[in-house]
Order: C-alpha cells, then structure tokens, then sequence
C-alpha cells in the first residue's frame, strides 16, 4: 500500500529522558508519525468515518508524551507506534521522536529516534 497520511511537527512538553533534572523540568519533543492506509473508500465517500481522523490522533499521541515519563526514546516511540497502530485503518506506521534539547554536552541540532512498525 503506498497511500499515506503523515503528521510533521507535533510539539509536546513532557518528561522524558535517564537525567533526573530532565524528569523533573520536561522538556519540548517532537513527532513525525506517517501512517500507512488505505485511502481508497474515504476518497469514494468523502467521509471522516472512513479514514484516520488526525486530528483525533494527534491528541492520543499528545497525551503520551505528556503522560507517564521513560528513560529511553526508544520506549516513548514504541508506545507512539502502538497508539497509532490501534487505529483500524493503519496497516503500518513510522514514528520519529525528536529531542532537539538533549543533554548530549556538544553542539547539534537533533536527536531523533525513528521506528517503524507493520501490523501483523
């Protein structure tokens, strides 16, 4: 399937990271989630019922990266994935989590931890 809905630059506070003053303070992260769907019958009905809302979903993914705190971004994107994935219509999704405030101790510009899961 090569029909796609992607959602860039969803901004979250949350509290997310292995340092406690990161656990404590929070800190700013993005996602990228890009869903792998069927577009076919929304595209005939012209109906919201008929495809993922993203709206709605951008909201579930914003609730996890605000809710409950992680050490490890691998562990934050797993749960994005699997939100996602409990979507009906999502056969596949790639998720990135972006850190760009990461306390790496040198200059950059991102970290980012990038996922993709297939519904099985």
């Amino acid at each position: 399937m090569s029909d796609r809905i992607e959602l860039h630059g969803l901004r979250i506070h949350g509290r997310h990271g292995v340092l406690p003053e990161e656990r404590r303070d929070g800190q700013l992260f993005g996602v990228d989630v890009s869903l792998e769907v069927d577009t076919r019958a929304a595209a005939a009905s012209d109906d919201l019922a008929d495809t993922v809302d993203y709206s709605a979903l951008a909201h579930k993914l914003a609730d996890v990266v605000a809710g409950e705190p992680v050490a490890l971004l691998e562990t934050l994107a797993q749960r994005l994935a699997d939100v996602c994935l409990d979507e009906a219509r999502v056969l596949a999704v790639d998720v990135a989590v972006h850190k760009p405030n990461a306390p790496v101790g040198l200059p950059f510009d991102d970290v980012i931890v990038r996922v993709r899961r297939v519904r099985t």
